[in-house]
């Protein structure tokens, strides 16, 4: 019965994945309804730490973007990108993975993601080659940046297991971040060379016979250089910087965190840096938002206060039935899995994968999973060294950053193949992921120790 109700669990995320957004929380409410109600299962808990961490990152970098400092930075990396046109498939994704690592979310890459196209056009350089590993470069960020709500929720369970209560959040970014951007240009190298030039792609020449996509192809134009942005712009950049800056300093420094006094002999705990995140975030928010004399009503307009909400209401439902089941299931899931986990650790990286195909997010997949690693006793630095193991969606190729590469780049070579899982993003994804797991794994018993 266990495993029937694992597959129901499984059918309720591809399900949900198959409307995204919004569908994959709101069809896990669904699910969720039917384990309680129907299976009998004790309900598990909602994910409200990541959610608030999500919301709270997901509003200053919407106030950032709101007062112009998201185009400033835009404008910044494209002036590096037009200055060394012909590397554009090597700093392509150093821009985008630098991007998603100091603003928390991937969502902007969709700015960013025509103007690499257009210079790759305009250097004769296949345009897949670029865009698509930009594409993954700024999803596997996520697991590296610490805004990020995944880091955040391995910063929180780590600190609670036994041995490991001196973790700080440096000690993760100091794995994670060398670990993905490793694997980041691990899949720029291969793309270097991939594919067929442009102009023998056969798409190519079949779109420049078209007189459509032919007028599209010569005159299209990406930039965003002309725009006129306001001074505060660039004030918005530094003081979101700056909040950056903080939140890496308060993790390294857990005596500012602890407020309070002892009660009955009791050493006060410091403040989880989930709250201290939160807390900057909104801090920092409403600093810029009276700095820059930013228009409040026009925050809720921005693509990545959109897409944040979608992705907080997405994991709300995922993680709330996900936790239900696993609750229900560990002790048979625990027997069952304990010997090779035991003899292979590793292998928990496929647990993690596996589960991030389908629900389209690491921070539901650590909230899913991480408690599952705790439980079956693998230690610490396993757990660290795998987190980019918790981005795994570039393998089927419905998120939203990627379909939006596929419609950017006019020429046709970024593209879902005919056998679908034969798509622009899969090797270079597989490639980065694996790369930045190998290289986590090496670092973590190094320094989470």
């Amino acid at each position: 019965m266990l495993y029937l109700e694992f597959l129901f669990l499984l059918l309720m995320l591809y399900t949900g994945s198959r409307f995204g957004g919004i569908g994959l929380g709101v069809i896990s409410g669904i699910g969720l309804v039917i384990e309680v109600f129907i299976l009998r299962m004790p309900l598990g808990k909602a994910p409200i730490d990541v959610m608030l961490v999500i919301l709270a990152v997901v509003t200053c970098a919407s106030i950032l973007e709101a007062a112009g400092g998201l185009k400033y930075m835009l404008q910044i990396a494209e002036r590096v990108l037009r200055s060394n046109p012909k590397r554009v498939t090597i700093l392509a994704p150093m821009v985008t993975y630098v991007m998603t690592f100091m603003l928390g979310t991937g969502h902007s890459v969709y700015s960013v993601m025509p103007i690499i196209g257009d210079i790759a056009l305009k250097n004769k350089i296949r345009p897949e080659r670029p865009m698509a590993v930009s594409s993954v470069a700024s999803q596997l960020a996520i697991t590296s940046s610490p805004l990020s709500a995944a880091i955040a929720y391995y910063l929180t369970q780590i600190t609670k297991m036994p041995g490991y209560e001196h973790i700080t959040l440096l000690n993760i970014i100091s794995v994670t971040v060398p670990a993905t951007f490793v694997g980041t240009m691990a899949m720029a190298l291969y793309s270097l060379r991939r594919g067929k030039e442009l102009e023998d792609d056969p798409e190519y020449q079949r779109r420049l016979k078209d007189p459509t996509w032919r007028d599209r192809i010569l005159n299209t134009t990406a930039t965003s250089l002309d725009a006129e942005l306001p001074r505060s712009a660039k004030m918005a950049v530094w003081l979101f910087v700056l909040s950056l800056v903080t939140v890496v300093v308060i993790a390294m420094l857990p005596e500012i965190r602890t407020v309070g006094v002892p009660v009955d002999g009791k050493p006060v705990k410091a403040i989880s840096m989930s709250f201290i995140i939160q807390m900057m975030m909104l801090c920092f928010g409403g600093i810029i938002l009276i700095a820059t004399k930013t228009n409040p009503q026009s925050v809720p307009n921005g693509v990545v206060f959109k897409s944040g909400m979608v992705a907080c209401i997405a994991i709300y439902g995922i993680a709330w039935m996900s936790d239900t089941y696993f609750s229900y299931a560990m002790p048979e899931f625990k027997a069952a899995v304990t010997t090779m986990v035991e003899s292979y650790p590793w292998t928990f990286a496929f647990a993690l994968f596996s589960v991030s195909v389908v629900i389209n997010s690491q921070a539901a997949t650590a909230v899913m999973m991480l408690p599952v690693g705790i439980s079956l006793g693998l230690p610490a630095p396993v757990l660290v060294g795998l987190i980019p193991a918790t981005y795994a969606y570039f393998f089927i190729p419905n998120y939203p950053s990627d379909i939006a590469t596929v419609n950017f780049d006019v020429t046709g070579t970024t593209k879902i193949g005919k056998y679908y899982f034969n798509h622009s993003f899969m090797i270079p994804g597989l490639i980065g992921v694996t790369t930045a797991c190998l290289v986590g794994y090496a670092l973590a018993h190094m320094i989470i120790v």
